[in-house]
Formats: structure tokens, C-alpha cells, sequence
């Protein structure tokens, strides 16, 4: 029975995590500061050390006797990222440098969330890993920044690792009223309350929606995958949706009439994002994700069970 450290465990994708190893026999431990996670999502079997990604000793004491660690903790807000750079940075690269650090005493294998944000603004689409990193954000350069650190733990310091660029990740336990979540869950938490919808610009931009379970997938692909060559993937669908066409869709699965209204477009917004799967499915083993219309009406259900996190009612 191996044992896991998850940072941020106690988050939307660290839960769902922690319940894939938990239901094939493995022990958890979670690292979490409980800024953005809930302890409600801390499922049971679950041992919480309650503290900062960026603190050593903690993280140390956290890395104790594990088989591994996926390192999820970070502060995804790009707007708090404008507010507070230099907060958001001790977290984002500190965090994972420390993550690293603690690793390389017994050359713990280190899965780790990276982002669609290291590429910006990309002529060519989809995306691959081979197309140059040009991050248009605080938090897109310390997630770079992370994947090249993660190169000098393993060429360096012998720590195995794997870095997963996540697009844009929904699911069940997406907090509809945080400002960290994605449009999905805000529209839905919106639409499933009968409220309208606010797309900015005229709704044509793209994005590359992945259902979590696909992440959950990656993310154990990606510990067997781990090593000293820091090999980094996409976790995308490779299937581009407009926000427009997001929104009818939500509203479907919702069963409700979509009423959307249009506001003025968000200055720097990339207006076409989606990446390429082909080698993550090749060298994680991954199929094909979920459709996104499923994977809605599971988000839909999920709010309308009354979830604490949702604020929906019971």
C-alpha cells in the first residue's frame, strides 16, 4: 500500500484525486492551507497537515516516508496575481521549488500541476508541447518557471518528476462563487439558480474544456511517468468550444432557456486556446475524455444535490 502526498488536497482537483487513490487501496496525506480548499472535500482516511506549501519544514515533515507527491497547492487567481505578484509568486514558484527541495532527500517522484497559461497568446492551433512558452501572466510565468525548476531537480538533484499543463478544468466540487473558478462553474451555478450569464465580447473566443476525471487520469499517468527528464504534457481535449456555444450548452443541460448578456471584452483575453492530446494519450495512456455535454449534466447534479460548497440550498 504506497503512500501520497497530495498539496492542495483538500481543493476541487486534490479531492478528486485523493478519491481515485483512496478507492484503489493507497494512503493519502493532504497538505493544504484551507485558503481556497474545503475541509469538507478532505474525505475520509485522509491524514490533513494544515500549513503553507512554502514553508520547508512543513513540507518536509509533510514528505516523510512517501512514494510520491502531486503537487497541486497554488493560488490560480491571475487577477490576485496583478494585486499581489510578489504574494502569488512565494506561492506559485516558492511553493514548488520548496516541493521540490523536500523531494530530493529520498528522490520522491513529483507529479505536478502546470498550465495552459505558460503559452499565451498562440498563432497556431492546437497547441503542442513544442509550441514556444510565451506566458501573458504572473501566474503563467511561474508555472514556466516551475517546469524549469523541475528540469534542475532532475538534472541536477535526481528528482524524478512530471509536469502536466492543464487547459481549463470543470467538474463536480467547482465552487461556483469563488473567483478562482472557471466559467463553467460559474455559469452553471448561475443558470442552475435561474440567474443570467455575462459572456464578455461576442462570446467566439475558444477554450479546451477537460472534465476532471480526464486531469485524474493524467495525473496518475504522469507519477508512472515521472523522471529526471521532467517530461511535461498537455491534459486538454483537443476539441475547441466557443463561450457562446458554452453557454447554450449549459443552459441545456440545465434545462432552462439561456438568458446571456454581453459586456464589453476583458482587455489582453486570448481569444483562441485549445491543445493537442496526441502525446499525453500516447505516453500517459490516456483515452478520450468525456464529452462535454455528460460531463455538464454531472456539474448540474452535483449543484442541485445541494452541495455546502455549491450554496445550493438541500
Amino acid at each position: 500500500m504506497a503512500l501520497y502526498l497530495i498539496t492542495g488536497g483538500c481543493g476541487f482537483i486534490g479531492s478528486h484525486l485523493a478519491s481515485a487513490l483512496l478507492a484503489r487501496g493507497d494512503r493519502v496525506r493532504v497538505l493544504d492551507d484551507l485558503s481556497t480548499g474545503l475541509r469538507d472535500n478532505l474525505l475520509p482516511g485522509c491524514d490533513l497537515l494544515e500549513g503553507d506549501v512554502a514553508d520547508p519544514a512543513l513540507v518536509r515533515r509533510a514528505m516523510e516516508g512517501v512514494d510520491g507527491c502531486f503537487h497541486l497547492a497554488a493560488i490560480a487567481s491571475v487577477e490576485l496575481g496583478l494585486r499581489d505578484w510578489l504574494g502569488t509568486h512565494r506561492v506559485n514558484l516558492g511553493g514548488t521549488i520548496t516541493v521540490l527541495d523536500a523531494a530530493r532527500a529520498g528522490r520522491v517522484p513529483v507529479a505536478y500541476a502546470s498550465s495552459a497559461a505558460v503559452y499565451g497568446e498562440q498563432a497556431r492551433m492546437p497547441i503542442t508541447e513544442a509550441a514556444v512558452p510565451r506566458p501573458l501572466s504572473s501566474y503563467g510565468a511561474d508555472k514556466l518557471g516551475s517546469e524549469q525548476h523541475a528540469r534542475v531537480a532532475g538534472a541536477v538533484h535526481g528528482v524524478p518528476s512530471c509536469g502536466l499543463r492543464f487547459f481549463n478544468v470543470f467538474g463536480p466540487r467547482q465552487d461556483p462563487r469563488s473567483p478562482y473558478s472557471g466559467v463553467i462553474s460559474i455559469f452553471c451555478g448561475r443558470m442552475a439558480a435561474g440567474e443570467p450569464v455575462t459572456i464578455h465580447g461576442d462570446g467566439r473566443q475558444t477554450r479546451d474544456f477537460v472534465p476532471v476525471a480526464q486531469v485524474v487520469a493524467a495525473l496518475l499517468g504522469g507519477m508512472r511517468a515521472a523522471s529526471v527528464a521532467a517530461p511535461v504534457f498537455n491534459v486538454c481535449t483537443g476539441r475547441p468550444t466557443s463561450v457562446l456555444d458554452l453557454a447554450q450548452a449549459v443552459a441545456a443541460a440545465c434545462g432552462v432557456a439561456p438568458d446571456i448578456r454581453h459586456g464589453p471584452p476583458r482587455a489582453g483575453e486570448i481569444r483562441e486556446s485549445f491543445g493537442d492530446p496526441a502525446l499525453s494519450e500516447r505516453e500517459l495512456g490516456l483515452g478520450a475524455a468525456q464529452p462535454l455535454a455528460e460531463g455538464l449534466r454531472e456539474v448540474v447534479a452535483w449543484l442541485r444535490a445541494g452541495s455546502p460548497a455549491a450554496g445550493v440550498s438541500r
